[in-house]
């Protein structure tokens, strides 16, 4: 079979297509016939060496197909199932993968193996940051990172379902039309406009409930600054670099009248345990079933465009979620 293979970190060019035999098949796993993968920024940190892996490997941590095989302890799925399935350590890069079934979900007749593919990393990430890790409720406002990305498209939508006012930042004003279609109530153009001042400035001065940071180093010390007293700020991702050491007396922020903040940096690990996996799913396709949540699909590629694929998503030249396309 054709995938992407890894044998050293590095920079996008050690992505290389080679032909390797298909997979073995464990007895609690199932063998997917992929005919989509998702890109995310997860597979840069590994590909790089910010994660640690083993080398050689096949990048990927979710896809969508059909099941060729299953092992002898898989009961809940047949041959020709169409599933989707998600954080399964590496391996979606590939015409196919074997993964094990308890990290797989049937796919609804109704949702194609494209948004399958573009709705679980990324959805099952907006679902746990809007329920879980902070619960947004009525008449919060909640700031968002990175508003027209993948994950922020989807956290705009779901805060949006629960009754919040939603900030946003973007890079263009392309991207701005984008997160307003989706109902965002303000955009901001980080590129030209300082998001610190223009958030206190539609807040009156009383700063955001909750703030979704997926960039990180860049932007770290001005989102604790927005925030209302014990407000959290969510720091979820790392686009621009890790979040450096810091002082913890920046959370007090006692030269102002906000402050006692909160911060946490949740993990996908810890909000999947058991049935949450499913759970959140199921919820996740639901809202699309019934045109509550769309998920934008701004970029697909081929196998063996792989390397322009991750170059897009680490200069965040991308909109909504990337894909390839078997």
């Amino acid at each position: 079979m054709k995938a992407i293979r890894v044998h050293h970190p590095g920079s996008p060019e050690v992505l290389q297509l080679e032909e390797i035999p298909i997979p073995p098949l464990q007895d609690s796993e199932l063998l997917i016939e992929n005919k989509a993968s998702g890109i995310n920024g997860k597979d840069l940190l590994f590909r790089d060496g910010s994660y640690r892996t083993n080398f050689p490997y096949t990048p990927g941590i979710e896809g969508a197909g059909i099941v060729s095989k299953k092992g002898k302890k898989v009961t809940n799925f047949e041959v020709g199932d169409r599933v989707a399935y998600c954080h399964t350590g590496t391996g979606s890069y590939a015409e196919f993968t074997a993964v094990s079934a308890s990290r797989a979900i049937r796919l609804p007749e109704s949702i194609d193996f494209s948004t399958g593919c573009a709705c679980l990393v990324q959805g099952l990430a907006a679902h746990y940051l809007t329920h879980s890790t902070f619960n947004i409720e009525k008449n919060h406002t909640v700031f968002v990172h990175a508003a027209a990305g993948g994950v922020g498209l989807l956290i705009v939508q779901l805060a949006k379902l629960k009754g919040a006012k939603v900030i946003g930042t973007v890079s263009t004003l392309e991207k701005a039309q984008i997160a307003q279609s989706v109902g965002i109530d303000h955009t901001i153009l980080y590129s030209s406009e300082d998001f610190e001042t223009e958030t206190m400035k539609l807040t009156d001065g009383a700063g955001v409930d909750v703030v979704y940071d997926s960039v990180g180093a860049a932007t770290f010390e001005k989102s604790l600054k927005i925030l209302k007293s014990r407000g959290l700020l969510v720091a979820f991702g790392q686009s621009s670099g890790f979040i450096p050491p810091f002082d913890v007396n920046l959370l007090a922020n006692s030269s102002s009248d906000r402050g006692s903040f909160f911060l946490t940096r949740p993990t996908t690990a810890h909000y999947l345990k058991g049935q949450e996996f499913t759970e959140r799913l199921l919820d996740i396709f639901e809202y699309i079933a019934q045109k509550k949540l769309s998920v934008l699909i701004g970029q697909k590629y081929s196998l063996n465009h792989s390397l322009e694929a991750h170059i897009a998503l680490a200069n965040r030249q991308t909109i909504g979620k990337s894909i390839i396309v078997l």
